[in-house]
């Protein structure tokens, strides 16, 4: 698979398009996807957003603005640790079945690192 990389629960995806205004837009290989099937709204969410941070927290400077990368995981980092604590919760027992489940050990040591690395862990100890 030329250009391809693989997002959870979607196949393959060929990243050789690109957006107009030159930034790396992954197209799908439309003919190894398999459509996934998700227990529920916020898992399927969940991996989208993982796949999403995965994605940029492996950029490269031609790929992406490394200022930008951190804007953004700076973001995500915010939403999710103000989260109520069960959803916060959720969120980590969701992340924790992805990490079970992943076999790359760089894609699970990611998923196991991202509680505490987005703040979704209390530090009231």
């Amino acid at each position: 698979m030329n250009n391809c990389c693989r997002v959870s629960g979607y196949g393959p995806l060929d990243v050789s398009g690109v957006w107009w205004d030159g930034w790396t837009l992954p197209l799908i290989c439309w003919e190894t996807i398999v459509t996934p099937s998700y227990p529920s709204l916020t898992r399927a969410l969940a991996e989208a957003l993982i796949d999403v941070l995965w994605f940029i927290d492996g950029s490269e400077d031609e790929q992406m603005d490394q200022d930008d990368a951190v804007k953004v995981m700076e973001g995500v980092a915010h939403v999710v640790s103000t989260l109520p604590k069960d959803q916060r919760q959720e969120l980590i027992e969701l992340v924790g079945e992805m990490a079970a489940a992943e076999t790359d050990a760089a894609r699970r040591e990611f998923l196991e690192e991202f509680p505490e690395d987005f703040g979704l862990i209390d530090d009231e100890s």
